[in-house]
């Protein structure tokens, strides 16, 4: 019997499109060769005698996107809160990622970023390691073993930071080099992406060989975008010649177009920005609980997604507190209506089904055909179990997955099946 053939039964529910969510009650979801089959209410003739595993009432959801974390960060998470952004960074974020250079730190604290992403209903990830190459090739090796499929970058920064957290133009562009050809065959599950922190730390003469180092070996990148007022007015100072941040990355070949991009943020973009954004493909990383933790605001995701912009979700640990995507999407909701409320009454709140999309087709599509369960989509999978919160059998499935957004946790998670494979 083909291994990589096989059903799971239960009641799914999926992302069709931004606005409609498909439910199949006790169906059948088959998986080949990695792929979705297809979904059937009993076995098809093609596919008698195959392996089933019965889940009976329980939830099987696509896997869900983080398309912004900072691994590094996992450690203080929570603390902090109180903070603006740029403060926060000097305070917090660049003391802890300056101890990534001491390998057995990296190790343990790694260690323990990869279980808990593993123990998530998280499948697909885009992750922020530092610049220390030793410190992210650890990440890439413990996360390559959970079967989480994710983008991890070592980290460039050359200006505006701490001495024991700063580089060379020189090296930090010959270090990423090096790990680009280093990570050639070696992983079977991540991947490299570029990733220059933000602009203010970032030197033109950095920047510039970023971009050669994009279009020499085709990878993509992450990075930061108006995020923050005080960020954007530093960003001015430093490229008086642009219309907007983004424009400090499109001078360098680095905003979407021929380079596939995640900017993280995105809350407060001008026209210009907007315009470039949609036109290049740039994929926007909404990250709501960092947004408000770190008095970021809360970026126009009615506005996105009404042009059909490329978004998804992201946890932004340890801007935001927790890696759990389904706190990201409730307080995707929250954050949107609070907006509606205080500031724009043209931009109406964001839904249920639509906050679903982006933590799953919507950001998983930056690997492609993932996120959901039509027929030739890879077949990432999570089987959810509801059965603690009382009256679910009362609802329907996508009450039942509502109630999941804002009350589960990683106990909800019972498995996880990524690319076919059962890695929980």
């Amino acid at each position: 019997m083909n291994k990589n053939l096989f059903a799971l039964k239960g009641n799914i529910v999926y992302s069709q499109d931004k606005n409609n969510l498909v439910t199949a009650a006790s169906s059948y979801l088959v998986c080949e060769d990695g792929k979705v089959a297809g979904i059937f209410k009993t076995i098809p003739k093609q596919y008698e005698g195959i392996c089933v595993e019965d889940y009976g009432i329980k939830l099987i959801i696509p896997g869900l996107t983080d398309l912004h974390v900072h691994a590094p960060q996992f450690t203080y998470r929570s603390l902090g809160m109180d903070m603006e952004l740029l403060p926060w960074l000097n305070t917090y974020a660049f003391p802890e990622e300056a101890k990534y250079a001491q390998v057995e730190y990296a190790k343990k604290a790694y260690g323990r970023f990869a279980r808990a992403l593993s123990a998530s209903a998280t499948t697909r990830a885009a992750i922020f390691a530092t610049l220390h190459v030793p410190a992210t090739f650890i990440l890439m090796d413990l996360l390559d073993q959970t079967g989480v499929q994710a983008y991890i970058g070592k980290v460039n920064m050359d200006r505006n930071s701490s001495d024991n957290l700063i580089e060379t133009a020189e090296q930090s562009a010959l270090d990423t080099e090096n790990w680009l050809k280093e990570c050639v065959g070696r992983y079977k599950n991540v991947k490299p992406i570029l990733t220059p922190r933000f602009i203010p730390s970032c030197t033109d003469e950095l920047m510039e060989r970023i971009g050669e180092l994009q279009r020499k070996y085709n990878v993509p990148l992450q990075s930061h975008l108006s995020e923050n007022a005080s960020e954007i007015a530093w960003v001015q100072q430093l490229h008086p010649d642009t219309k907007c941040y983004g424009e400090a990355y499109q001078k360098y070949g680095v905003f979407g177009g021929n380079c596939p991009t995640i900017m993280a943020h995105c809350v407060h973009p001008n026209k210009t920005e907007l315009e470039l954004m949609d036109k290049n493909g740039v994929y926007i990383a909404h990250c709501p609980q960092s947004n408000m933790n770190l008095c970021s605001g809360v970026a126009p995701v009615r506005t996105y997604l009404d042009r059909n912009m490329r978004i998804g979700l992201g946890s932004d640990v340890a801007g935001g507190a927790d890696l759990s995507i389904f706190k990201a999407m409730a307080d995707t909701i929250r954050a949107s209506k609070l907006r509606w409320t205080l500031k724009d009454k043209a931009l109406a709140p964001i839904t249920v089904p639509e906050a679903f999309y982006m933590a799953t087709k919507g950001g998983g599509s930056f690997w492609g055909k993932v996120g959901s369960f039509e027929e030739g989509y890879e077949f990432d999978a999570v089987v959810l179990d509801d059965s603690n919160l009382e009256g679910s059998e009362e609802f329907s499935l996508q009450q039942r997955l509502e109630r999941m957004i804002y009350l589960s946790d990683d106990r909800n998670v019972i498995h996880k099946y990524i690319k076919g494979i059962k890695t929980r």
